[in-house]
Protein backbone atom coordinates (compact mmCIF):
# COMPACT_ATOMS: atom_id res chain seq x y z
CA UNK A 1 0.00 0.00 0.00
CA UNK A 2 1.27 3.46 -1.23
CA UNK A 3 1.07 5.69 2.11
CA UNK A 4 -0.46 9.08 1.43
CA UNK A 5 -1.74 11.62 3.92
CA UNK A 6 -2.53 15.22 3.82
CA UNK A 7 -2.85 18.49 5.79
CA UNK A 8 -5.60 20.74 5.42
CA UNK A 9 -6.03 23.86 7.00
CA UNK A 10 -8.97 25.92 6.72
CA UNK A 11 -7.82 29.88 5.54
CA UNK A 12 -9.61 31.25 7.99
CA UNK A 13 -6.64 32.37 10.02
CA UNK A 14 -2.88 32.08 9.89
CA UNK A 15 -0.87 28.80 10.34
CA UNK A 16 -1.40 27.41 14.14
CA UNK A 17 1.30 25.76 15.97
CA UNK A 18 -1.59 23.11 16.68
CA UNK A 19 -1.70 22.70 12.55
CA UNK A 20 1.90 22.97 12.26
CA UNK A 21 2.19 19.97 14.40
CA UNK A 22 -0.57 17.87 12.10
CA UNK A 23 1.64 18.42 9.72
CA UNK A 24 4.54 17.20 10.60
CA UNK A 25 3.30 14.13 12.30
CA UNK A 26 1.34 13.48 8.51
CA UNK A 27 5.11 15.06 7.13
CA UNK A 28 7.46 12.28 9.23
CA UNK A 29 4.69 9.92 8.42
CA UNK A 30 4.83 9.96 5.18
CA UNK A 31 8.61 10.10 4.22
CA UNK A 32 9.48 7.41 6.97
CA UNK A 33 7.14 5.23 4.79
CA UNK A 34 7.88 6.76 1.12
CA UNK A 35 4.48 7.97 1.03
CA UNK A 36 3.00 11.40 -0.18
CA UNK A 37 2.25 14.68 1.82
CA UNK A 38 -0.54 16.64 0.23
CA UNK A 39 -1.75 19.76 0.78
CA UNK A 40 -5.47 20.71 0.35
CA UNK A 41 -6.96 24.19 1.55
CA UNK A 42 -10.23 23.24 3.02
CA UNK A 43 -12.03 26.72 2.24
CA UNK A 44 -15.34 26.40 1.40
CA UNK A 45 -15.91 28.77 4.28
CA UNK A 46 -16.24 31.73 1.67
CA UNK A 47 -16.96 34.69 3.90
CA UNK A 48 -13.60 34.00 6.48
CA UNK A 49 -11.45 32.54 3.83
CA UNK A 50 -8.79 34.73 2.42
CA UNK A 51 -5.99 34.59 0.01
CA UNK A 52 -3.64 36.07 2.68
CA UNK A 53 -4.26 33.23 5.22
CA UNK A 54 -3.46 30.89 2.14
CA UNK A 55 -0.02 32.09 1.95
CA UNK A 56 0.56 32.62 5.10
CA UNK A 57 -0.02 28.53 5.58
CA UNK A 58 1.99 27.78 2.38
CA UNK A 59 5.00 29.97 3.63
CA UNK A 60 4.88 28.68 7.26
CA UNK A 61 5.02 25.63 5.94
CA UNK A 62 7.70 25.43 3.78
CA UNK A 63 9.75 27.79 6.18
CA UNK A 64 9.40 24.83 8.15
CA UNK A 65 11.22 22.23 5.73
CA UNK A 66 7.60 20.87 4.98
CA UNK A 67 7.18 20.59 1.75
CA UNK A 68 4.20 18.72 -0.08
CA UNK A 69 4.58 16.52 -3.10
CA UNK A 70 0.91 17.45 -4.47
CA UNK A 71 -1.31 19.82 -4.03
CA UNK A 72 -2.19 22.82 -2.82
CA UNK A 73 -5.74 21.62 -3.79
CA UNK A 74 -8.91 23.95 -3.02
CA UNK A 75 -12.32 22.73 -2.30
CA UNK A 76 -14.07 25.73 -3.81
CA UNK A 77 -12.74 24.33 -7.35
CA UNK A 78 -14.28 20.80 -6.24
CA UNK A 79 -17.73 21.75 -5.52
CA UNK A 80 -19.24 19.64 -8.90
CA UNK A 81 -17.48 16.51 -7.17
CA UNK A 82 -19.57 17.44 -3.77
CA UNK A 83 -23.03 18.12 -5.33
CA UNK A 84 -22.78 14.86 -8.12
CA UNK A 85 -22.20 13.04 -4.55
CA UNK A 86 -24.82 14.79 -2.63
CA UNK A 87 -27.51 14.08 -5.90
CA UNK A 88 -26.00 10.17 -5.59
CA UNK A 89 -27.09 10.24 -1.45
CA UNK A 90 -30.56 11.75 -2.74
CA UNK A 91 -31.26 8.94 -5.10
CA UNK A 92 -30.16 6.40 -3.23
CA UNK A 93 -32.59 7.40 -0.45
CA UNK A 94 -29.51 7.41 2.32
CA UNK A 95 -29.97 11.29 2.55
CA UNK A 96 -32.98 13.84 2.34
CA UNK A 97 -34.09 17.60 2.17
CA UNK A 98 -34.82 18.70 5.63
CA UNK A 99 -36.77 22.12 5.59
CA UNK A 100 -37.12 22.96 9.33
CA UNK A 101 -36.38 26.08 10.25
CA UNK A 102 -33.88 28.11 12.55
CA UNK A 103 -36.92 29.06 15.03
CA UNK A 104 -38.17 25.32 14.76
CA UNK A 105 -34.55 23.96 15.48
CA UNK A 106 -34.19 26.11 18.23
CA UNK A 107 -37.65 25.36 19.97
CA UNK A 108 -36.57 21.70 19.50
CA UNK A 109 -33.50 22.10 21.51
CA UNK A 110 -35.27 24.32 24.39
CA UNK A 111 -37.79 21.19 24.65
CA UNK A 112 -35.03 18.53 24.89
CA UNK A 113 -32.93 21.43 27.57
CA UNK A 114 -35.95 21.22 30.13
CA UNK A 115 -36.52 17.42 29.97
CA UNK A 116 -32.76 17.29 30.37
CA UNK A 117 -32.33 15.67 27.04
CA UNK A 118 -29.25 16.11 25.41
CA UNK A 119 -29.79 18.04 22.51
CA UNK A 120 -30.47 16.49 19.01
CA UNK A 121 -32.23 17.09 15.59
CA UNK A 122 -35.14 14.61 15.76
CA UNK A 123 -35.82 13.15 12.26
CA UNK A 124 -38.47 15.02 11.82
CA UNK A 125 -38.36 15.58 7.65
CA UNK A 126 -36.77 12.09 7.23
CA UNK A 127 -39.64 10.50 5.59
CA UNK A 128 -41.38 13.83 4.07
CA UNK A 129 -44.19 13.33 1.09
CA UNK A 130 -43.83 14.91 -1.91
CA UNK A 131 -46.68 16.88 -1.35
CA UNK A 132 -45.10 17.95 1.93
CA UNK A 133 -42.12 19.16 0.39
CA UNK A 134 -43.89 20.99 -2.51
CA UNK A 135 -45.66 22.79 0.68
CA UNK A 136 -42.46 23.82 2.40
CA UNK A 137 -41.10 24.91 -0.76
CA UNK A 138 -44.65 27.42 -1.48
CA UNK A 139 -44.09 28.41 1.80
CA UNK A 140 -40.27 29.49 0.88
CA UNK A 141 -38.75 27.40 3.07
CA UNK A 142 -35.07 26.65 2.26
CA UNK A 143 -33.63 22.71 2.40
CA UNK A 144 -30.50 21.54 3.93
CA UNK A 145 -29.21 17.98 3.02
CA UNK A 146 -28.94 15.39 6.10
CA UNK A 147 -27.67 12.12 6.16
CA UNK A 148 -30.33 9.46 7.57
CA UNK A 149 -28.01 7.93 10.83
CA UNK A 150 -29.37 4.76 11.95
CA UNK A 151 -29.21 5.49 15.76
CA UNK A 152 -28.83 1.72 16.53
CA UNK A 153 -25.71 1.54 14.65
CA UNK A 154 -22.40 0.69 16.03
CA UNK A 155 -19.21 2.40 14.63
CA UNK A 156 -16.51 1.01 15.06
CA UNK A 157 -12.20 1.43 14.15
CA UNK A 158 -8.93 0.37 15.21
CA UNK A 159 -7.09 3.86 15.88
CA UNK A 160 -3.43 3.97 15.07
CA UNK A 161 -3.15 5.79 18.40
CA UNK A 162 -5.98 5.07 20.67
CA UNK A 163 -6.57 1.65 19.84
CA UNK A 164 -10.44 0.58 19.42
CA UNK A 165 -12.80 2.71 19.13
CA UNK A 166 -16.69 2.19 19.62
CA UNK A 167 -19.08 5.01 19.10
CA UNK A 168 -23.33 4.70 19.07
CA UNK A 169 -25.08 6.05 16.20
CA UNK A 170 -27.53 7.76 19.02
CA UNK A 171 -24.26 9.61 19.86
CA UNK A 172 -24.55 11.75 17.02
CA UNK A 173 -26.64 14.13 17.12
CA UNK A 174 -29.66 12.81 14.55
CA UNK A 175 -29.18 12.79 11.26
CA UNK A 176 -26.42 14.85 9.94
CA UNK A 177 -26.59 18.16 7.74
CA UNK A 178 -23.72 17.65 5.22
CA UNK A 179 -24.60 20.64 2.85
CA UNK A 180 -26.25 23.91 3.72
CA UNK A 181 -29.49 25.46 2.56
CA UNK A 182 -29.23 27.20 -1.09
CA UNK A 183 -28.45 30.64 -1.38
CA UNK A 184 -27.86 30.25 -5.02
CA UNK A 185 -30.56 29.25 -7.67
CA UNK A 186 -27.97 28.12 -10.27
CA UNK A 187 -26.50 25.53 -8.22
CA UNK A 188 -28.53 22.40 -7.39
CA UNK A 189 -27.30 22.31 -3.69
CA UNK A 190 -26.06 24.72 -0.68
CA UNK A 191 -22.26 24.84 0.19
CA UNK A 192 -21.25 20.98 1.66
CA UNK A 193 -20.27 20.71 5.08
CA UNK A 194 -16.91 19.62 6.51
CA UNK A 195 -17.59 16.00 7.10
CA UNK A 196 -19.07 15.31 4.21
CA UNK A 197 -16.46 17.46 1.83
CA UNK A 198 -13.67 15.67 3.61
CA UNK A 199 -14.72 12.43 2.81
CA UNK A 200 -15.22 12.96 -0.92
CA UNK A 201 -11.81 14.79 -1.28
CA UNK A 202 -10.05 11.81 0.49
CA UNK A 203 -11.65 9.16 -1.75
CA UNK A 204 -10.47 11.26 -4.12
CA UNK A 205 -7.20 12.04 -3.27
CA UNK A 206 -6.73 8.14 -2.53
CA UNK A 207 -5.34 9.11 1.58
CA UNK A 208 -4.54 5.86 2.87
CA UNK A 209 -4.42 7.36 6.57
CA UNK A 210 -5.78 10.37 8.39
CA UNK A 211 -3.52 11.80 10.90
CA UNK A 212 -5.02 14.24 13.24
CA UNK A 213 -6.06 16.12 16.40
CA UNK A 214 -8.20 13.83 18.81
CA UNK A 215 -10.60 16.81 19.10
CA UNK A 216 -12.07 14.98 15.55
CA UNK A 217 -12.64 11.82 16.98
CA UNK A 218 -16.73 12.41 16.98
CA UNK A 219 -16.29 13.56 13.00
CA UNK A 220 -14.42 10.59 12.20
CA UNK A 221 -17.42 8.24 13.43
CA UNK A 222 -19.78 10.01 11.66
CA UNK A 223 -17.55 10.47 8.23
CA UNK A 224 -17.30 6.73 8.35
CA UNK A 225 -20.66 6.61 8.07
CA UNK A 226 -20.04 8.53 4.56
CA UNK A 227 -17.27 6.44 3.75
CA UNK A 228 -19.51 3.35 4.25
CA UNK A 229 -23.09 5.22 2.19
CA UNK A 230 -20.38 5.78 -0.33
CA UNK A 231 -19.50 2.56 -0.66
CA UNK A 232 -16.08 3.73 -0.41
CA UNK A 233 -12.74 1.92 1.02
CA UNK A 234 -12.26 3.64 4.49
CA UNK A 235 -8.82 4.74 5.41
CA UNK A 236 -6.47 3.95 8.36
CA UNK A 237 -7.08 6.93 11.30
CA UNK A 238 -4.88 8.33 14.10
CA UNK A 239 -5.71 11.00 16.45
CA UNK A 240 -2.80 12.22 18.14
CA UNK A 241 -3.39 14.55 21.45
CA UNK A 242 -4.50 17.99 21.62
CA UNK A 243 -1.48 20.33 22.49
CA UNK A 244 -1.90 21.59 26.05
CA UNK A 245 -1.33 24.72 28.10
CA UNK A 246 0.25 24.53 31.88
CA UNK A 247 -3.01 24.27 33.56
CA UNK A 248 -3.56 21.26 31.35
CA UNK A 249 -6.50 23.00 28.87
CA UNK A 250 -6.54 23.35 24.96
CA UNK A 251 -3.66 25.43 24.51
CA UNK A 252 -5.29 29.23 22.96
CA UNK A 253 -3.88 32.68 21.86
CA UNK A 254 -4.71 33.65 25.37
CA UNK A 255 -1.32 31.58 26.36
CA UNK A 256 0.59 33.68 24.40
CA UNK A 257 0.88 30.89 21.57
CA UNK A 258 0.27 32.29 18.10
CA UNK A 259 1.09 31.84 14.54
CA UNK A 260 4.19 30.22 13.25
CA UNK A 261 4.89 33.58 11.35
CA UNK A 262 4.26 34.81 14.88
CA UNK A 263 7.30 32.44 16.24
CA UNK A 264 9.71 33.55 13.62
CA UNK A 265 9.25 36.82 14.34
CA UNK A 266 10.06 35.81 17.81
CA UNK A 267 13.70 34.60 16.40
CA UNK A 268 12.87 30.74 16.56
CA UNK A 269 14.80 28.51 14.04
CA UNK A 270 12.62 26.37 11.88
CA UNK A 271 15.17 23.60 12.61
CA UNK A 272 14.51 24.04 16.34
CA UNK A 273 10.54 24.54 16.04
CA UNK A 274 10.20 21.86 14.16
CA UNK A 275 12.54 19.33 16.67
CA UNK A 276 9.93 20.76 19.78
CA UNK A 277 7.03 19.82 18.36
CA UNK A 278 7.75 16.62 17.18
CA UNK A 279 8.60 15.83 20.95
CA UNK A 280 4.74 16.98 21.62
CA UNK A 281 2.98 14.25 21.77
CA UNK A 282 6.12 11.23 20.68
CA UNK A 283 9.09 10.25 22.26
CA UNK A 284 11.92 8.53 20.69
CA UNK A 285 12.41 4.96 22.01
CA UNK A 286 16.10 6.59 23.68
CA UNK A 287 13.53 9.26 25.69
CA UNK A 288 17.11 10.69 27.08
CA UNK A 289 17.82 12.42 23.33
CA UNK A 290 16.06 15.43 22.57
CA UNK A 291 17.83 17.68 19.68
CA UNK A 292 17.31 15.63 16.50
CA UNK A 293 17.68 16.88 12.51
CA UNK A 294 14.22 16.76 10.63
CA UNK A 295 16.50 13.35 8.78
CA UNK A 296 17.00 12.01 12.18
CA UNK A 297 13.12 12.28 13.43
CA UNK A 298 12.04 10.88 10.06
CA UNK A 299 13.88 7.44 10.73
CA UNK A 300 13.22 6.87 13.70
CA UNK A 301 8.71 8.16 13.91
CA UNK A 302 5.85 5.53 14.01
CA UNK A 303 2.49 6.08 15.45
CA UNK A 304 2.99 3.70 18.22
CA UNK A 305 4.95 6.24 20.28
CA UNK A 306 2.65 8.89 19.72
CA UNK A 307 1.07 9.37 23.11
CA UNK A 308 -2.83 9.70 23.98
CA UNK A 309 -2.51 12.21 26.83
CA UNK A 310 -2.20 15.73 25.64
CA UNK A 311 0.76 17.22 25.47
CA UNK A 312 1.90 20.58 27.52
CA UNK A 313 3.75 23.59 25.72
CA UNK A 314 6.48 24.55 28.00
CA UNK A 315 8.27 27.76 26.03
CA UNK A 316 11.53 27.14 28.64
CA UNK A 317 12.10 23.51 26.69
CA UNK A 318 11.48 25.83 23.31
CA UNK A 319 13.80 28.16 24.29
CA UNK A 320 16.18 25.22 25.34
CA UNK A 321 15.93 23.66 22.05
CA UNK A 322 16.56 26.70 20.00
CA UNK A 323 19.84 28.05 22.00
CA UNK A 324 21.01 24.38 21.20
CA UNK A 325 20.69 24.94 17.45
CA UNK A 326 21.79 28.63 17.69
CA UNK A 327 25.21 28.00 19.82
CA UNK A 328 26.29 25.35 16.68
CA UNK A 329 25.41 26.94 13.66
CA UNK A 330 28.51 28.56 11.76
CA UNK A 331 29.37 32.44 11.90
CA UNK A 332 28.35 33.04 8.53
CA UNK A 333 25.09 31.21 8.66
CA UNK A 334 24.85 33.62 12.10
CA UNK A 335 25.04 36.66 10.43
CA UNK A 336 22.72 36.28 8.03
CA UNK A 337 19.90 35.21 10.10
CA UNK A 338 21.03 38.32 12.54
CA UNK A 339 20.79 41.11 9.64
CA UNK A 340 16.79 41.58 9.34
CA UNK A 341 16.96 41.96 13.43
CA UNK A 342 20.00 44.60 12.95
CA UNK A 343 18.52 46.69 9.77
CA UNK A 344 15.17 46.18 11.69
CA UNK A 345 16.27 48.47 14.61
CA UNK A 346 18.11 50.99 11.89
CA UNK A 347 21.67 50.02 12.45
CA UNK A 348 23.60 51.35 9.82
CA UNK A 349 26.06 48.78 8.45
CA UNK A 350 27.47 48.37 4.80
CA UNK A 351 26.61 44.33 4.76
CA UNK A 352 29.34 44.01 2.54
CA UNK A 353 31.78 45.85 3.38
CA UNK A 354 31.49 45.34 6.82
CA UNK A 355 30.83 41.46 6.69
CA UNK A 356 34.07 39.73 8.64
CA UNK A 357 33.40 42.63 11.81
CA UNK A 358 29.42 41.25 11.69
CA UNK A 359 31.02 37.95 11.94
CA UNK A 360 33.27 38.45 15.04
CA UNK A 361 29.73 39.94 16.63
CA UNK A 362 27.83 36.98 16.14
CA UNK A 363 30.69 34.47 17.28
CA UNK A 364 31.25 37.11 20.39
CA UNK A 365 27.59 37.03 21.37
CA UNK A 366 26.46 33.44 20.27
CA UNK A 367 26.86 32.08 23.61
CA UNK A 368 24.31 34.09 25.07
CA UNK A 369 21.28 33.52 22.22
CA UNK A 370 18.65 32.04 22.92
CA UNK A 371 16.12 33.77 20.49
CA UNK A 372 17.43 35.60 17.42
CA UNK A 373 15.76 38.68 18.93
CA UNK A 374 18.07 38.14 21.85
CA UNK A 375 20.59 39.76 19.28
CA UNK A 376 19.32 43.47 19.89
CA UNK A 377 20.35 43.54 24.19
CA UNK A 378 23.18 41.38 23.36
CA UNK A 379 24.93 43.45 20.95
CA UNK A 380 23.29 47.50 20.29
CA UNK A 381 26.01 48.75 21.89
CA UNK A 382 28.25 47.75 19.21
CA UNK A 383 26.89 49.95 16.06
CA UNK A 384 27.35 53.51 16.20
CA UNK A 385 29.51 56.02 17.99
CA UNK A 386 27.21 57.11 20.84
CA UNK A 387 25.57 55.18 23.47
CA UNK A 388 23.37 55.40 26.36
CA UNK A 389 24.65 54.45 29.83
CA UNK A 390 22.11 52.91 32.34
CA UNK A 391 21.84 53.51 35.78
CA UNK A 392 23.95 51.09 37.23
CA UNK A 393 26.54 52.00 34.51
CA UNK A 394 26.54 55.60 36.06
CA UNK A 395 26.29 55.08 39.25
CA UNK A 396 29.83 52.94 38.81
CA UNK A 397 31.61 56.26 37.14
CA UNK A 398 31.28 57.96 40.31
CA UNK A 399 33.24 55.59 42.05
CA UNK A 400 36.72 56.47 43.16
CA UNK A 401 39.59 55.72 40.09
CA UNK A 402 37.13 55.48 37.52
CA UNK A 403 37.76 58.50 36.10
CA UNK A 404 41.37 57.93 35.97
CA UNK A 405 40.99 54.47 34.99
CA UNK A 406 39.36 55.58 32.33
CA UNK A 407 41.77 58.48 31.13
CA UNK A 408 44.47 56.10 31.20
CA UNK A 409 42.98 53.84 29.23
CA UNK A 410 42.36 56.26 26.17
CA UNK A 411 46.18 57.53 26.80
CA UNK A 412 46.74 54.15 25.86
CA UNK A 413 44.58 53.69 22.81
CA UNK A 414 45.76 57.10 21.23
CA UNK A 415 49.18 55.59 21.89
CA UNK A 416 48.48 52.86 19.76
CA UNK A 417 45.25 53.09 17.23
CA UNK A 418 44.94 49.60 15.96
CA UNK A 419 45.16 47.25 19.16
CA UNK A 420 45.32 43.35 19.15
CA UNK A 421 44.51 40.96 22.40
CA UNK A 422 48.21 41.05 23.84
CA UNK A 423 48.21 45.01 23.46
CA UNK A 424 44.40 45.24 25.19
CA UNK A 425 45.97 43.24 28.29
CA UNK A 426 48.97 44.89 28.81
CA UNK A 427 46.65 48.30 29.00
CA UNK A 428 44.47 46.66 31.51
CA UNK A 429 47.66 45.31 33.19
CA UNK A 430 49.34 48.54 33.54
CA UNK A 431 46.08 50.18 34.89
CA UNK A 432 46.06 47.75 37.87
CA UNK A 433 49.53 48.65 38.75
CA UNK A 434 49.85 52.44 38.11
CA UNK A 435 46.33 52.78 40.31
CA UNK A 436 47.04 49.84 42.80
CA UNK A 437 43.23 48.64 42.17
CA UNK A 438 41.68 45.01 41.44
CA UNK A 439 41.33 43.76 38.07
CA UNK A 440 37.54 43.48 38.48
CA UNK A 441 37.46 47.60 38.88
CA UNK A 442 39.02 47.94 35.84
CA UNK A 443 37.04 45.60 33.84
CA UNK A 444 34.03 46.84 35.14
CA UNK A 445 34.98 50.55 34.60
CA UNK A 446 36.10 49.50 30.79
CA UNK A 447 32.80 47.78 29.93
CA UNK A 448 30.65 50.39 31.58
CA UNK A 449 32.27 53.00 29.31
CA UNK A 450 32.48 50.83 25.90
CA UNK A 451 29.14 49.57 26.60
CA UNK A 452 27.06 51.64 28.62
CA UNK A 453 26.44 48.48 31.38
CA UNK A 454 28.64 46.78 33.42
CA UNK A 455 27.56 43.00 32.13
CA UNK A 456 28.13 42.04 28.92
CA UNK A 457 30.02 39.70 26.65
CA UNK A 458 33.91 39.18 26.69
CA UNK A 459 35.73 42.46 27.32
CA UNK A 460 38.66 42.37 25.61
CA UNK A 461 36.99 40.86 22.26
CA UNK A 462 34.39 43.45 22.58
CA UNK A 463 36.99 45.87 23.24
CA UNK A 464 39.05 44.64 19.94
CA UNK A 465 35.63 44.72 17.50
CA UNK A 466 34.92 48.45 19.02
CA UNK A 467 38.63 49.61 18.40
CA UNK A 468 38.56 48.65 14.31
CA UNK A 469 35.87 51.11 14.34
CA UNK A 470 37.63 53.85 16.30
CA UNK A 471 34.96 54.02 18.75
CA UNK A 472 36.55 52.69 21.88
CA UNK A 473 38.14 56.20 21.42
CA UNK A 474 35.55 58.19 20.97
CA UNK A 475 32.91 56.80 23.55
CA UNK A 476 35.50 57.55 26.25
CA UNK A 477 36.54 61.13 25.38
CA UNK A 478 32.56 61.62 25.55
CA UNK A 479 32.11 59.99 28.30
CA UNK A 480 35.30 61.96 30.18
CA UNK A 481 33.88 65.72 29.28
CA UNK A 482 30.59 64.33 31.40
CA UNK A 483 32.52 62.89 34.43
Amino acid sequence: MTVRVRIAPSPTGTLHIGTARTAIFNWLFANRHKGKFILRIEDTDEQRSKPEFVEDIKSGLTWLGLNWDEGPFFQTQRLNYYHKTIQKLLDQGLAYRCYCTLEELENMKELQKSNNQAPRYDNRHRYLTKTQQESFKAEGRKSVIRLIIDDEQEIRWNDLIRGHMTWKGSDLGGDMVIARARENSEVPFGQPLYNLAVVIDDVDMNISHVIRGEDHIANTAKQILLYEALDETIPYFAHTPLILNQEGRKLSKRDGVTSINDFREMGFLPEALVNYMSLLGWTLSDSTQEIFTLHEITENFDLERVNKAGAKFDWSKLDWINSQYLHKISAQELVDLLIPYWEKNNYLIDIDFDRQWLERIAILIQPSLVRLNDVIKESSFFFGENINYDDEAMLHMKQESVKDILELALTKIEENSILNEDDIKKIIKEIVKTFKVKKGLVMRSLRAGFSGKLHGPDLIESWRILNTKGWDKSRLKDLLNIL
